[in-house]
C-alpha cells in the first residue's frame, strides 16, 4: 500500500479463505481486467513497487500478505519474486476472489468493477498473465530519452489526473526532450508529474491550463513551444 494509503488499509490485503477442493483448470481469458486496471492498482498498493517490503507485513507490487500469497501457490516472500510472478498470482487471486482482497480497488479509491471471470475459480495460465504489467506489458519505447520523433496521431482520448493507457507512454517519454528538472519512464499512468508536464506545455503554448490532456496539448508536445520548468 502506498504510503498516503498505509493508514487507513493495513489490511489491503486480507488472509485468504480455504480455496474450494475442485479448482477449474486453465481456460481461456473471456475478460480479466485492464493493463490500466492493473497498473492503477499498482500504484495506489505500492507506487508500482515490486520489490517494496513493509514492515506491516505486506510485500511486493500487490501488497500480499504471507496467507494469501501461499494461497494462491506463492512460495518465498512475494517481494522476492520476480514480476511477471506476482503479477501472475494478482491475477490468480482475482479469479478466486474479485477485487475484494485489495482496498485500493474498493469505492473509497479506485472502485474498479469486476467481470466475469472474477471468482470464477479458473487458475490462470502465465500466458495469460503476461500483459497485466512487470514484464512486457508496453511495447519498447522507439527512444527511450525523446519518445517518437513524429507525433503520433492523438488516441482520441482525453486523459486526466488517474488515467493509465498505453499511449500516454509517448506523450511522458516526448517530455524528455525538454528540460523539466525530471526524467519519465514512460510508465503510461497520469500521475503528478505527467501533470507538471502538461500544466507547462500548455501555459507555453497559450493552451487553456486545465491540466487535461487532450488533442491540442497533445500536438504542442510535438510542434508547440517548449515547456518551461
Amino acid at each position: 500500500m502506498s504510503r498516503w494509503l498505509r493508514g487507513i488499509a493495513r489490511g489491503a490485503v486480507v488472509l485468504a479463505v480455504a480455496l474450494p477442493g475442485s479448482v477449474v483448470t486453465a481456460l481461456p481469458a473471456a475478460s480479466d481486467p485492464t493493463w490500466e486496471q492493473w497498473a492503477k492498482l499498482r500504484i495506489c498498493e505500492s507506487s508500482d513497487r515490486y520489490d517494496v517490503s513493509t514492515d506491516t507485513g505486506y510485500y511486493g507490487a500487490y501488497q500480499f500478505d504471507l496467507p494469501t500469497w501461499r494461497s494462491v501457490g506463492g512460495t518465498g516472500k512475494p517481494h522476492k519474486a520476480s514480476p511477471a510472478e506476482q503479477d501472475y498470482r494478482a491475477l490468480y487471486l482475482y479469479r478466486m476472489r474479485g477485487w475484494q482482497p485489495w482496498e485500493c480497488a474498493g469505492t473509497k479509491f479506485l472502485n474498479l468493477r469486476e467481470d466475469s471471470d472474477a471468482r470464477s475459480k479458473v487458475v490462470p495460465s502465465y500466458a495469460e498473465s503476461a500483459y497485466i504489467g512487470g514484464e512486457g506489458e508496453l511495447p519498447a519505447p522507439p527512444d527511450v530519452n525523446t519518445g517518437p520523433k513524429e507525433m503520433p496521431p492523438w488516441p482520441g482520448v482525453v486523459y486526466d489526473y488517474g488515467d493509465c493507457a498505453v499511449a500516454l507512454q509517448d506523450f511522458q517519454l516526448r517530455m524528455n526532450a525538454f528540460d523539466l528538472g525530471y526524467t519519465f519512464t514512460g510508465s503510461g499512468c497520469y500521475y503528478a508529474q505527467t501533470k507538471r508536464a502538461v500544466l507547462a506545455l500548455q501555459r507555453a503554448n497559450g493552451i487553456k491550463d486545465s491540466g487535461l490532456l487532450g488533442p491540442k496539448t497533445w500536438r504542442a508536445a510535438w510542434h508547440g513551444k517548449p515547456p518551461r520548468p
